[in-house]
């Protein structure tokens, strides 16, 4: 066989040298040279030829087989319960709840099934005196304090156990890598024979992730690539309400999420998450509810707009739960399709529970907020408002408009005002065309 050649290429302008260096001598980029390994054409490759089976002909056997837990939301997230031998990856902000979500989960097998839950930050005490405030009772859950992944892989490799929680991945340290944890190649080393000690044993493995000051998880991005489901556990870390959801199932579908709220007994399901958002609320100017999803669940929340003028040369426009730029496009809209004069006002939003709102369905609630602040008018009638505001002022449609309406009806409010559709022919339902329009017939 005719030998490799080792290569250097540049990541960034894919230019090859021979040597390595910290710095592209063609495109000047920092640390993009990384080495590539190339085989000559005359190179022969060693293989096997690849057995195939048809559709038609695959049997599902023990290996699918799904631990299923005693909560319908939850289970849907993991699209119908953990599957024996996958890998789940839990990230979530620090102080948010993921070890008592995780406790809580476990309390949720089946005694049948053996659990062992590894923590590498905390005692067994710590622990211990978590499960007690939280009352979980499941008799099959061991608990373990230790930080080496040799030590996890070998218990894992016992097939004793059928579920095995990590806390976290970013605490636990293999001997043959003498970084410390946390770096990535302690992160993605640790990773890969966790898997492969899962897939190998049939053994469901969850592993908890630290995330960035940015909110991305924390570590390479191949370890979001080698688990089989991500989960991201979100929410205000003072709030009342968090929110589990799937970025990633390789088994089941990512539109599931599951709502939870804090009580002193740890976290609970919220079974009516609409009623509790709005059991405090105040009638008043700049307070619009709107209809949002989470995952496949419609939920009821309240945006309140303050507008107030400035006393100085340039206003200041603050927001909680939506993205300001956002914000500061709608303001824009505002002022340039309507009469509004906002230029010397400021504006404050606030998503009230401390939920974070990514949908543009909620554009129209918003603008409706601050053009009821900012001329001191409520909404005439008790509606809900959806809708995604374009850049000429046309309320555009959006999606699961029927499962909205729906629980604008089970919580008692007149109906709707949202985008033309034909999802919904109900009276209840008030159609708008454009931004302007709407706030000259529903703000009085």
């Amino acid at each position: 066989m005719a030998k490799k050649e080792l290569r250097y290429v540049c990541n960034n302008c894919l230019e090859s040298f021979l040597t390595w260096s910290g710095k592209c001598p063609n495109c000047g980029q920092w640390n993009s040279i990384e080495e590539k390994i190339e085989l000559n054409k005359d190179s022969k490759i060693k293989g096997h030829l690849i057995e195939s089976t048809k559709l038609d002909k695959i049997n599902l056997n023990s290996e699918n087989e799904r631990i299923v837990l005693q909560e319908a939301q939850i289970n849907n997230v993991f699209g119908g319960g953990i599957v024996k031998g996958s890998v789940t990856l839990l990230a979530g902000e620090p102080g948010i709840g993921k070890s008592t979500l995780l406790l809580g989960l476990a309390d949720l097998v089946d005694p049948k099934y053996r659990i062992l839950y590894v923590s590498a930050e905390e005692s067994l005490s710590q622990i211990y005196l978590r499960s007690k405030r939280m009352n979980i009772s499941n008799i099959s859950l061991n608990l373990a304090s230790n930080n080496s992944t040799d030590d996890i892989i070998s218990t894992i490799l016992t097939k004793e156990y059928d579920l095995v929680i990590i806390d976290s991945i970013q605490t636990i340290q293999l001997s043959e890598i003498s970084s410390a944890s946390g770096s990535v190649s302690q992160i993605t080393n640790s990773s890969n024979f966790i898997i492969e000690a899962s897939k190998k044993t049939n053994t469901a493995v969850i592993l908890v992730g630290h995330v960035t000051k940015e909110g991305n998880i924390a570590g390479p991005k191949l370890l979001e690539h080698l688990v089989d489901v991500v989960l991201q556990f979100e929410g205000d870390k003072f709030g009342n309400f968090k929110i589990l959801k799937a970025l990633k199932n390789r088994f089941g579908s990512v539109n599931e999420a599951a709502i939870y709220e804090m009580s002193d007994k740890g976290l609970k399901i919220a079974l009516n998450p609409s009623k509790e958002l709005l059991r405090e609320r105040l009638i008043s100017d700049g307070s619009i509810v709107h209809a949002t999803l989470e995952g496949n669940q419609a939920m009821l929340v309240e945006i309140q707009a303050l507008v107030n003028t400035t006393k100085f040369g340039y206003p200041k426009r603050t927001a909680s739960g939506i993205d300001i730029n956002r914000l500061n496009m709608l303001i824009a809209i505002l002022e340039r399709r309507t009469k509004l004069n906002l230029s010397n006002k400021d504006i404050y939003i606030n998503v009230v529970g401390g939920l974070s709102l990514k949908d543009p369905s909620s554009d129209l609630a918003v603008s409706m907020a601050i053009a009821s602040a900012a001329a001191k008018r409520k909404l005439n009638r008790d509606l809900i408002v959806i809708g995604e505001v374009g850049l000429s002022g046309e309320i555009r449609h959006v999606p699961f408009i029927k499962k909205r309406f729906d629980e604008a009806m089970n919580m008692s409010f007149e109906g709707m005002i949202g985008p033309k559709t034909r999802e919904t022919n109900s009276k209840s339902y008030f159609s708008v065309v454009d931004l302007k329009t709407c706030l000259n017939t529903y703000l009085k």
